[in-house]
């Protein structure tokens, strides 16, 4: 075991090290967009920015961004920088959770819809360009698409598209209910893709067998929640039918998989699931999305993290390393996934690989300011809550908040998270955009300029910077310059970057008990001196803890998950972390 780990420590350093030197950009989540103002509740006056349900699609070598209603779509050619493109025509009800798919060099494009909407092909994606190629998609056969309630086999709401390579066919898949399952019916290349043959029912859930498809905070309301989201991969011949569940506005949205050899089934539902779950830290909600292969061949799984302060359906996006093992089992890595992770410029190998190493140092630290508007004081910032904020007294330059990290640590890359509070803003425009800077200090005299984004004229409401070089510093500070929005509104300042001790020790006497409902258990273990905060993980088999539960250290050390399925073996494993690291991870416990 100690060589295994000296062996696995040498190649992270060789890694990082590697990274460093070639240029390697890191990316945290939320993803770094100019996620644009949602005209949805104008007539309620509530305004927000949002992004959710995204597709990413590799075309052409590069990578293009659809999110539901975004007015537009966006381009990328590294996963880092992306831009904002503005189509020549578009729905005038927006898209929702639109479908992507390309195929032959040529990129698809399909609305969730109710009724009669066109497929579209993208002739000019980066200058938006958008034409018709199915002027009209007919009624999927069986519908009676003049009924005012949403039915039984209406659709396709939350369409994915998929095209089977080897058979040379052509699938959709929709489904967004908390009554019908999700659906998948054939397509017909011949005839622009229309429909082909009779919608085929393939998958409901079943939350009293599935803990982790019980709808609400940590899974604890009772309300029927829906599965939406669908979206297929094929993987050594097998088909993976993806899902998004029990409902986008709690932290437990997530996706789970089936798995048949044929393209509608039947599917088997995959004992390891949820595949992508991120319940607690920064980001919460992994769920709606798809998973996509970059360039290297590397697979990615995105998902729809919960915001919900102006509006329950106020999200963002994020994007987790993802992949399948040896015995086929699909995984998505949450663990960290609100931390720093490095775009990989080749295929990796591990499923930690990509994770930069540098940690939060901001949590819960002191911090001051210019000045706090009401109760909207500024502690908000240092308590990795996305859904609290501080407010200044003005929207104004000079604004500043100062965070004392109480000792000295490497600095390598801030985030800077707004708030839409009492904004008046429901359409982006180039008056919409976001400006600060950023210094650091020794001694909180003597300051040094780190950041300078007075110039930039782009919006980043989850602004996230990567420093040039690592800097020295006790002290951080958001100097504020420029946002559109009445209020100054921040909800979290988040530090990263390393100290100098060693890395904390591994929280010891861990116990799991299973509740008499199996789909809960119970997890305890003894605090660790001096830490940040543990995450516990879990998984079907020793060497596959793919899940993660992140939660801080100011809380009792114990933890009910309640995401477990009926008739299942688990094994959980704890891991203790701080500025300095991550710990270890403890021998394993088994519950039947």
């Amino acid at each position: 075991m100690k060589i295994f780990l000296i062996s696995l420590m040498f190649y992270s350093f060789v890694y990082i090290s590697s990274a460093q030197t070639t240029g390697i950009k890191t990316y945290c989540n939320p993803m770094d967009l100019n996620y644009q103002y949602n005209f949805e509740q104008k007539h309620l006056g509530i305004s927000y920015r949002s992004g959710a349900d995204p597709v990413i699609v590799l075309h052409k070598g590069e990578y293009y961004l659809f999110v539901t209603i975004s007015g537009g779509w966006w381009h990328s050619k590294d996963l880092l920088h992306w831009n904002y493109v503005t189509p020549n025509q578009w729905p005038v009800e927006d898209m929702c959770a639109p479908a992507a798919i390309s195929v032959n060099d040529t990129l698809f494009l399909l609305q969730s819809t109710y009724g009669h909407r066109p497929i579209y092909y993208l002739e000019d994606e980066k200058n938006g360009i958008l034409k018709y190629y199915n002027p009209l998609l007919p009624d999927i056969p069986g519908i009676d698409n003049d009924r005012k309630e949403v039915g039984e086999y209406d659709g396709p709401w939350d369409p994915g598209l998929f095209y089977d390579e080897e058979t040379n066919r052509w699938y959709n898949y929709f489904g967004s209910s908390n009554v019908f399952p999700v659906y998948g019916i054939e397509l017909d290349k011949s005839k622009q893709l229309s429909y082909k043959g009779f919608p085929q029912k393939l998958i409901y859930l079943h939350p009293d067998q599935h803990g982790w498809e019980r709808f609400g905070q940590d899974h604890r309301d009772t309300i029927k929640p829906f599965i939406e989201g669908a979206w297929m991969n094929k993987y050594n011949g097998k088909y993976y039918l993806q899902y998004g569940a029990p409902g986008t506005e709690y932290n437990v949205y997530a996706n789970g998989v089936y798995v048949g050899d044929d393209p509608l089934g039947p599917f088997t539902y995959a004992p390891y699931n949820p595949v992508s779950y991120k319940a607690g830290g920064f980001v919460k909600g992994a769920g709606h999305g798809n998973t996509f292969k970059d360039v290297y061949g590397n697979y990615w799984n995105t998902g729809t993290p919960w915001l919900a302060v102006n509006w329950n359906f106020e999200r963002r996006i994020a994007m987790f390393p993802a992949g399948f093992d040896a015995d086929g089992q699909m995984y998505s890595n949450t663990r960290f996934g609100d931390l720093p992770h490095y775009l990989p410029t080749y295929k990796w190998q591990s499923k930690d690989e990509l994770l930069a190493g540098w940690m939060l140092l901001s949590y819960k630290k002191p911090v001051f300011t210019s000045s706090e508007k009401d109760t909207f004081s500024v502690n908000k910032v240092v308590d990795e809550n996305i859904r609290t904020y501080w407010i200044a007294k003005e929207n104004k330059p000079g604004e500043w908040i100062t965070i004392d990290l109480q000792n000295e640590y490497s600095v390598k890359a801030i985030q800077v998270n707004y708030t839409d509070y009492k904004s008046s803003i429901f359409k982006s425009d180039t008056s919409v955009y976001t400006q600060f800077k950023i210094y650091t200090s020794i001694d909180n005299k003597k300051w040094e300029k780190a950041i300078d984004l007075s110039n930039e004229k782009h919006d980043r409401p989850n602004a996230y910077v990567e420093l040039n070089n690592p800097i020295q510093a006790r002290y951080v500070k958001y100097e504020h310059i420029y946002v559109a929005s009445e209020n100054l509104a921040i909800s979290d300042f988040r530090v990263f970057g390393n100290g100098n001790d060693a890395t904390p020790t591994t929280p010891k006497n861990l116990t799991a008990v299973r509740d008499s409902d199996e789909r809960n258990v119970f997890l305890k273990w003894d605090q660790v001196k001096n830490v940040t905060g543990y995450n516990i993980r879990w998984g079907i088999a020793k060497d596959k803890l793919y899940q993660t539960y992140q939660v801080f250290a100011d809380r009792d050390p114990e933890l009910e998950i309640r995401a477990l399925n009926l008739g299942q073996d688990y094994y959980f494993a704890i891991e203790s972390f701080n500025e300095n690291g991550v710990s270890p991870l403890s021998e394993t416990v088994y519950i039947k």
